[in-house]
């Protein structure tokens, strides 16, 4: 699961990106899923758009996807969403969750 740091990380990195995959009236289906993972372990990051023709909602497709390869949804955005997954050597480094030291000045 991803922290709001890591989040925006992904974010940003993902704003110059194209959709690699796009999800038209056939829904989620074992094409889509087997492209998705393939994209996935090449890319780590990537958009998906969703076309007009499909009957699922931004939310239902984000959230089928990434159960069926299991990524983490970095963002919706409109008809787009990103997935991260990382790959067995990873090139994306997220931020940690480490927080500094708060320092009392009393």
């Amino acid at each position: 699961m991803l922290n709001g740091k890591q989040k925006r990380h992904l974010r940003a990195l993902g704003h110059k990106l194209k959709p690699l995959i796009q999800i038209g009236k056939k829904d989620i289906e074992k094409a889509i899923i087997e492209e998705t993972n393939a994209a996935l372990d090449h890319h780590e990051l990537i958009k998906i758009k969703i076309l007009e023709s499909s009957l699922l909602d931004k939310h239902e497709a984000s959230e089928a996807l990434s159960e069926a390869c299991n990524a983490d949804v970095a963002q919706i955005l409109g008809k787009t969403f990103l997935l991260y997954r990382p790959s067995k050597t990873p090139t994306i480094i997220l931020p940690t969750a480490d927080k500094p030291a708060k320092i009392d000045k009393a």
